[in-house]
């Protein structure tokens, strides 16, 4: 039960992400270059690293590098975002 409540966490934060830069990319008039700079740069990073959030509560996915992708996206967001999310998820534990 307790793994099931960590994977709706983890995806809810990532769906939220998702749905936040393509708000950003897609409805706002604005091109914030800022946003898809550190977007670029998370999943860059991530993959190039193979930093891969899900993988460590053992969510594998069949995709090759989605997990690194995902989790791209999560440091894109900023520490701060990011710090918050990780100590709600182990405060949760």
């Amino acid at each position: 039960m307790e793994n099931k409540t960590f994977e709706i966490m983890i995806f809810a934060i990532l769906i939220e992400g998702i749905i936040t830069y393509t708000n950003q990319f897609l409805i706002q008039e604005n091109f914030c270059w800022q946003m898809a700079l550190s977007l670029a740069l998370g999943i860059i990073v991530a993959v190039a690293y193979k930093l891969d959030l899900p993988s460590y509560f053992n969510l594998e996915s069949d995709i090759p590098y989605v997990g690194c992708i995902l989790t791209g996206i999560l440091l894109s967001r900023g520490s701060n975002y990011l710090f918050d999310m990780l100590e709600k998820i182990l405060k949760l534990q």
